[in-house]
C-alpha cells in the first residue's frame, strides 16, 4: 500500500498513483458509475467507480470489479477506510477540482447504517453523540480555529518571556470562596476541593520572583447556571504580571494579546469562517475603549433600560446594551467596563486610595462578559484588613496569605473563558457548540 495522502495536498499532486484515508460523508450508487465523497480532517475528495454489474445474460465478468462494486454499494455513512487509485485533475468537478477512480478499497471501521443524529437534530441530540456531530467540516474547523487562536496567544506571551505555569486543580481549601466548589473525598478522609481559578497560584508565582507567567487549563465551577455561556468546567486562559502601577497595564497587554490572536485567526482561516460561519472576522484596533462601571449605567439607562440589579453590576442586558453603544459610537467589538465598587469585587482586588474603587475591570466582546482583570493588593496588612471586612476567615487562607509575609511586588492580570472567546469570534449561541465536551450541570456524558 502506497503512503497514506491528506485530502488538502491532493491539488498539489500530478495525476497518477494515490492512496487517502478517511471517512464516508456520502455515496451515489447510480447505475453505471458510483460516486463516494470521503472526508479526512483536511477536507473532501470525490471517488469514482465505474460500475460492473452482475450480467443480466450470466455472461462471466471480472470478480474484482464486481466485488468492489457490491462493496461500494453496501458503504453506510460515517464508515473508515482507505482507497487506493488514480489521481485525476478535472475542473469539472467542483469539490477541489480533482476525483480518485478507485482501484482497491479497504474498509477499516464499518458504520452501522443508520445515523442517530441529523442535519435538523436538536442541540442535546447532538451533544449526546458529539463524536459524530464533530465530523461535520464546520465543527472541525471551531478547533482549528481554537488551536490558531491558543497557539497565537503562547507566542505572544513566549515572545516577552514569559513563563508558562500547569497549577494544580487539587486544593486543600477554596481558591476563592466556598461558593462554586466541588468537593470530593482524599486520602486519610481528607476534603480536597476542584480549582475554581489559578488565581492564588498565579499570585504565589509573583512571591516567587517568576515575573511573568500564563496558564491555560480547566477550572471547574459547581454553579447549577443553564445560560448559553456557562460550564461546570471550562478552559480558563490567565496571564499574571510583576512591577505594574494599575490595572491598566493588564489591560493594555490582554488587548494587545487578543489583537494578535484575532489576527492570526483571520490569517489562516478568515475565508474558511466567512464561507462556514457567514462573517467576516474583525480584527480589534487599540486601545479598546474604556468606560467607568457608574458612567455605562447611565449610558445604560438613556437608552431605555433599567438595570435591576442592587449590587451596581450590569446584567447579561445591560452588557448588550453597553456593548451597542460602544459599537454604535466607536465602532469597536471590545470594551472595558473599569472602576468597580469593592462590594462586587473579590478581597484582593487593589483600591484606589482616591475612589475607594477597585482598580479592576470587566472585558465586554459583542456583549458579552469574557474577562475580568485587575491589580492586585500585595500588601498582607491590607489584604488581611480586606478579606476580613468580605467575611472571610483568615485561618482558611492561611496557606494564600503566606505567600504575602515574605515580600510580593506589585502585581495584577486577568482570566479569561476560551470558549466565550470562541463562541463571539465564530457568532455562535453557545459555548456548547464551541467546547469539546460540555459539561454542565445536567450533563456529564459522553
Amino acid at each position: 500500500m502506497s503512503e497514506r495522502v491528506l485530502v488538502s495536498q491532493l491539488k498539489s499532486l500530478p495525476d497518477g498513483p494515490v492512496s487517502v484515508s478517511g471517512w464516508v460523508e456520502t455515496v451515489r450508487d447510480q447505475k453505471k458509475v458510483q460516486f463516494v465523497i470521503l472526508r479526512d480532517e483536511t477536507g473532501a475528495v470525490q471517488l469514482v467507480n465505474p460500475a460492473t454489474r452482475p450480467a443480466e445474460d450470466g455472461s462471466e465478468q471480472d470478480a474484482a470489479a464486481l466485488a468492489l462494486t457490491d462493496t461500494i454499494s453496501n458503504l453506510s455513512t460515517g464508515t473508515f477506510l482507505t482507497v487506493e487509485g488514480a489521481l485525476k485533475a478535472d475542473e469539472r468537478v467542483k469539490l477541489g477540482g480533482v476525483e480518485i477512480k478507485v482501484s482497491n478499497l479497504t474498509i477499516a471501521a464499518a458504520a452501522l447504517p443508520e445515523t442517530p443524529i441529523a442535519a435538523d437534530s436538536g442541540l442535546d441530540k447532538r451533544m449526546d453523540w458529539r463524536f459524530l456531530d464533530l465530523r461535520q467540516r464546520r465543527n472541525n474547523l471551531i478547533f482549528r480555529v481554537q488551536t490558531t487562536l491558543e497557539h497565537a496567544m503562547r507566542t505572544y506571551w513566549i515572545e516577552r518571556d514569559y513563563i508558562e505555569l500547569h497549577s494544580p486543580k487539587l486544593m486543600s481549601s477554596p481558591s476563592e470562596s466556598n461558593a462554586e466548589l466541588f468537593s470530593m473525598e482524599y486520602f486519610e478522609d481528607k476534603t480536597a476541593y476542584l480549582a475554581q481559578s489559578p488565581q492564588h497560584f498565579k499570585q504565589m508565582a509573583q512571591s516567587a520572583g517568576f515575573g511573568k507567567i500564563f496558564e491555560i487549563g480547566d477550572v471547574f465551577r459547581a454553579d447549577p447556571s443553564f445560560t448559553s455561556r456557562h460550564a461546570t468546567e471550562f478552559t480558563s486562559v490567565d496571564a499574571e504580571i510583576s512591577w505594574i502601577d494599575s490595572h491598566e497595564d493588564v489591560a493594555r497587554m490582554q488587548e494587545e494579546l487578543l489583537q494578535t490572536a484575532i489576527q492570526a485567526v483571520k490569517d489562516k482561516h478568515g475565508d474558511e469562517i466567512q464561507e462556514l460561519f457567514g462573517l467576516d472576522v474583525q480584527v480589534p484596533a487599540t486601545p479598546f475603549p474604556r468606560i467607568p462601571l457608574a458612567e455605562a449605567r447611565e449610558i445604560v439607562k438613556a437608552r431605555g433600560y433599567e438595570i435591576p440589579r442592587a449590587d451596581g453590576d450590569l446584567d447579561p442586558e445591560g452588557e448588550r446594551q453597553i456593548s451597542a453603544h460602544v459599537q454604535e459610537q466607536f465602532g469597536h467589538e471590545f470594551v472595558f467596563i473599569t472602576d468597580y465598587h469593592p462590594e462586587i469585587r473579590p478581597f484582593y482586588h487593589m483600591r484606589d486610595e482616591q475612589t475607594g474603587l477597585t482598580k479592576s475591570y470587566d472585558l465586554l466582546f459583542k456583549g458579552v462578559e469574557i474577562t475580568t482583570g485587575a491589580q492586585r493588593e500585595h500588601r498582607v496588612d491590607v489584604l488581611e484588613a480586606q478579606a476580613t471586612e468580605k467575611g472571610l476567615d483568615l485561618a482558611g487562607i492561611e496557606h494564600y496569605l503566606d505567600f504575602f509575609r515574605y515580600g510580593t511586588p506589585p502585581h495584577g492580570g486577568f482570566g479569561m473563558g476560551l470558549a466565550r472567546v470562541l463562541m463571539l469570534l465564530l457568532g455562535e449561541s453557545s459555548i456548547r457548540e464551541v467546547t469539546f465536551l460540555f459539561r454542565g450541570p445536567t450533563r456529564l456524558a459522553p
